[in-house]
């Protein structure tokens, strides 16, 4: 998974490992995650059809043009058929909701997840290879990292050895009005909050957080025992919670306070405190929590410097929830940047062999999440689900290859791609 060796292969696990994948944010839909083929030559932007004009920053503008066969890719049943189930369960938001990358229209869903109704899953691979066509999205170049679903000891109640609070969404954390803030590339506002003179500021930082700014408002959705869990907790997005009594409380994303994430672990490094020198520790989510644990004041201060603060709600059913109101699956969602990967679409990666680990990424997955730090074309964080195993391949994905988006044949069409 990680480029080259020896120093190239432990600050390139860094770089991503630190960030934990990235998808620290799964952003609901509204407040109120080399080939062996030769490399492809350089894409051209289309011009749709419809809409008119591309918007600055996404797909189209970008560049795309038709990808390889999908008959090329393999795909077997066993592969394709969660893959076919997630795409069912999209279909109500991918027909309609707008697409900001520019690739689709909400028509061009209609064939597809007509068909998908009734496909029997034995008969996933023909499924995509009638109804889709791959694209390519500028070079096609994919960096994938991976996340999962971390499970840490809490409490609903606040009682002995559990004083972290995780808390919900506070009353006066919103949406800029229009005129107050900048609008962001997906059409939002900036989330912060309005000041006594009416005055809309950005929101409190994890320091204040921290240090009680919204103690005794009943925000508490729990307690837990370890802050540096909690804060790895709140990069990934969701989780679960380990009462004393064996329970598990699940939560996931509701808000954040708008402030910036930023990557500490890329601050240890720069600091040379991530290495494989004396002294230093090691090069994964481990190696951060064990210098926090035994450097808790310089830990501390170290995390503060992400002011990023991720608010939760209780989530009940199926599995963590991403950014499309569905439940995200173990090697069948994807986290991407729905400027440049319509969520909902199918995405192939190919990953580059050389690289330890990133074939474990191969093959189909549906993009359903969105991350803070997932930003880009062929930018995916790929979701490994709960437990051990998910902790430890998440925290260990870090690949490189090429990726291919499957569109309905109608986008094609409109897009004039042959």
């Amino acid at each position: 998974m990680i480029a080259g060796l020896g120093k190239n292969r432990a600050a390139m696990a860094l770089f991503t490992l630190m960030l934990l994948a990235g998808c620290g944010r799964v952003i609901p839909e509204s407040r109120g995650p080399v080939s062996s083929r030769p490399a492809p030559s350089r894409p051209v932007p289309v011009q749709p059809t419809r809409p008119a004009a591309p918007t600055p920053g996404n797909a189209l503008a970008a560049g795309v043009r038709a990808g390889p066969s999908i008959a090329s890719f393999g795909l077997t049943s066993a592969s394709a058929g969660p893959v076919l189930a997630a795409f069912r369960a999209s279909c109500p938001r991918l027909t309609s909701r707008n697409d900001p990358s520019g690739l689709t229209v909400k028509t061009d869903w209609q064939s597809a997840c007509s068909a998908a109704n009734d496909w029997p899953t034995a008969d996933a691979p023909n499924f995509f290879n009638t109804y889709f066509r791959a694209v390519t999205v500028g070079s096609g170049a994919t960096f994938v990292t991976g996340y999962y679903e971390p499970e840490i000891a809490g409490s609903r109640q606040h009682i002995p050895g559990y004083d972290a609070p995780v808390y919900g969404m506070p009353a006066d954390l919103v949406h800029a009005r229009p005129g107050d803030g900048p609008v962001k590339p997906n059409g939002q506002t900036p989330f912060g909050r309005y000041d006594e003179t009416g005055h809309f500021v950005p929101y409190y930082e994890r320091a204040q957080i921290e240090n009680g700014q919204l103690a005794g408002q009943n925000l508490e959705l729990a307690w837990v025992a370890d802050p540096v869990e909690l804060f790895f907790l709140q990069v990934q997005g969701s989780g679960r919670l380990r009462q004393p009594d064996g329970s598990v409380i699940r939560i996931g994303y509701a808000g954040d306070n708008g402030q910036n994430y930023t990557n500490i672990g890329g601050l240890m490094r720069q600091q040379g405190l991530i290495g494989s020198g004396p002294g230093q520790y090691p090069g994964s989510m481990q190696g951060i929590v064990q210098y926090i644990h035994e450097h808790p004041e310089d830990g501390r201060a170290l995390m503060r410097q992400n002011k990023s603060w991720v608010f939760f709600r209780e989530l009940h059913g199926d599995g963590p929830v991403g950014a499309m109101g569905l439940p995200v699956h173990a090697h069948v969602s994807v986290a991407a940047d729905p400027l440049f990967t319509p969520l909902g679409a199918p995405v192939f990666l190919s990953m580059d062999p050389s690289l330890a680990g990133a074939t474990q990424a191969n093959g189909l997955w549906i993009a359903q999440d969105t991350g803070g730090a997932i930003k880009g074309a062929n930018r995916f964080d790929s979701f490994w689900g709960a437990g051990a195993d998910a902790r430890r391949i998440a925290g260990g994905m870090v690949g490189h290859g090429q990726a291919n988006v499957l569109l309905p044949r109608a986008s094609l069409a409109r897009l004039g791609l042959r």
